[in-house]
């Protein structure tokens, strides 16, 4: 069984480096090259022409999936008392800010943190902890809000955040494997229209250098850059 799986394996990868991709085409393919016995992740890679060294031309933001991300996320809410009714409604799995405490112990089980503009304040004591992982409430990642409630929802029905890394790539999961062909095309097309709205007014030249998609474990399948609007 092994070796008819890596016979498999080679014949996927010599088929995925003969050319590039349209979207279509490699939704079809990454369900073909999915070989773990998980329902994988579906990611996307979008090298970006940007110079990240520049504040004006880090490109981040939100993107509400129209068929969400296929992922339970776990989110804590740091509200004030008076919200955290709301907060729970709303579907946040921890509420309150007695976790501050609990996050200084080193604590950090959760995917997201949302936060009022009000406790942000009393948020510099865990700065160093959260900004490392990527947990630190941001306004411009809309997880600083004065409706924390619609906040919690919208993340919870699929709302992504994004940021170019250093090397100026943009990595995003947005969606399963088992998702049908047309949620994965609704939700990538989502991602890309909302990447090249974002495109920096300074950046230079070709904005998207290059666009692979992978899922959990898998190689990763260049896409041609011509189903996008490469502005």
């Amino acid at each position: 069984m092994s070796k008819k799986l890596t016979k498999n394996k080679k014949k996927i990868i010599d088929k995925i480096y003969k050319k590039k991709y349209s979207l279509e085409e490699a939704i079809f393919l990454i369900k073909e090259i999915d070989f773990v016995k998980f329902d994988a992740s579906v990611d996307i890679s979008v090298r970006l022409g940007i110079d990240i060294r520049l504040p004006h031309q880090v490109v981040r933001g939100t993107v509400l999936l129209p068929h969400g991300t296929g992922k339970n996320v776990c989110i804590l809410a740091l509200v004030p008392k008076n919200k955290e009714s709301e907060a729970k409604k709303a579907g946040a799995d921890y509420v309150g800010l007695k976790y501050i405490e609990k996050i200084k112990s080193g604590w950090t089980d959760v995917d997201v943190i949302v936060a009022t503009p009000s406790v942000m304040n009393q948020l510099g004591t865990i700065g160093k902890i959260l900004g490392p992982k990527g947990l630190m409430p941001n306004p411009k990642m809309e997880t600083v809000s004065i409706n924390p409630e619609k906040s919690i929802e919208e993340i919870k029905s699929g709302k992504i955040t994004f940021k170019a890394d250093r090397y100026g790539i943009v990595h995003a999961s947005v969606g399963k494997v088992s998702f049908s062909h047309k949620y994965l095309l609704d939700n990538l097309e989502k991602f890309m229209k909302i990447i090249v709205r974002n495109k920096p007014s300074t950046s230079k030249g070709s904005y998207i250098k290059s666009i692979y998609l992978s899922s959990t474990m898998s190689y990763g399948i260049p896409l041609d850059l011509k189903s996008f609007v490469n502005k």
